[in-house]
């Protein structure tokens, strides 16, 4: 899995302070230039109450990311747990995301830690589900986090022009993939199912999903689901760093009663104990 941007990756620098190689520098004073073309190594990283949300995972990410091109990360693990302590504790900024990039492609490597703009779902979005839409289309490779300006536009017109939360992609063969920007899992009985880790980005909210569903004995199946079937479901919820656990209303025109299914509403309720858990352990 490598996570990495291209040409183009546009990314607004918030808050008054970033670290930058270890060292604080004013955000109004970065030049944004090597996050702005080649290609970079990144991780998004939710704070809540001032914590980094499954912190640990997203390093071990990176670090495998890095090395599936031949290099490694600058720094150790406490190490950025350092820094990113410092940043928040810097800007004052206890909820938000939290944006890491390494330049891989260039002489000397840059490592920049900044908080970045978010969106998360407001509390109807949960209560009462999300409205989506089906995108025939694929990424070039479902395991790397490539931004792809033309591809993503194309699918933020459709969002925007339909009015809906996310896209859900749909490959060649006619099987719901992701979504475009965030991993999606389907309810049918009494099992859950969702795509395999190789046609997917492994999204660490997806992880942590499934580590719920294997502790409390819910059935899982990684595997393709007909788009054609979709209005069999029981219910469809998305998942990710901004969204958490969020259930979905419609697919297109299908109605889709989530929020009453007895499954997402325990996983629900067991991600949102694992960040409390996470938090109050957090040192």
């Amino acid at each position: 899995m490598i996570f990495i941007t291209c040409i183009y990756f546009m990314v607004d620098c918030i808050n008054k302070f970033l670290i930058k190689n270890g060292k604080v520098e004013k955000c109004a004073e970065f030049n944004n230039d090597f996050i702005y073309s080649g290609i970079n190594v990144y991780e998004v990283i939710r704070v809540v109450n001032g914590v980094p949300l499954f912190f640990e995972k997203h390093i071990k990410r990176m670090e495998k990311s890095m090395k599936l091109i031949d290099m490694k990360l600058p720094y150790s693990y406490e190490t950025c747990k350092g820094y990113v302590k410092e940043l928040i504790e810097l800007n004052g900024k206890l909820d938000g995301n939290i944006k890491i990039v390494i330049n891989a492609d260039k002489p000397k490597k840059d490592f920049i830690m900044f908080y970045i703009n978010h969106a998360y779902p407001t509390e109807s979005d949960y209560k009462e589900g999300v409205r989506t839409i089906l995108y025939h289309g694929e990424r070039d490779n479902p395991n790397a986090k490539i931004v792809n300006d033309d591809f993503r536009e194309k699918i933020n017109e459709k969002i925007n022009d339909k009015q809906v939360y996310e896209a859900i992609l749909v490959d060649k063969n006619g099987k719901v993939t992701e979504g475009s920007k965030s991993n999606i899992f389907f309810i049918k009985e009494d099992c859950v199912i969702t795509s395999p880790i190789s046609e997917v980005l492994p999204g660490i909210t997806r992880d942590e999903i499934l580590e719920i569903c294997l502790e409390n004995k819910i059935n899982v199946k990684e595997e393709g689901y007909k788009y054609e079937e979709l209005m069999n479901l029981d219910g469809a919820f998305i998942s990710g760093t901004s969204p958490s656990v969020l259930p979905i209303k419609y697919i297109d025109e299908n109605l889709l009663k989530s929020t009453q299914n007895g499954i997402i509403k325990i996983i629900m309720d067991k991600y949102r104990e694992k960040v409390k858990d996470y938090i109050n352990y957090w040192v």
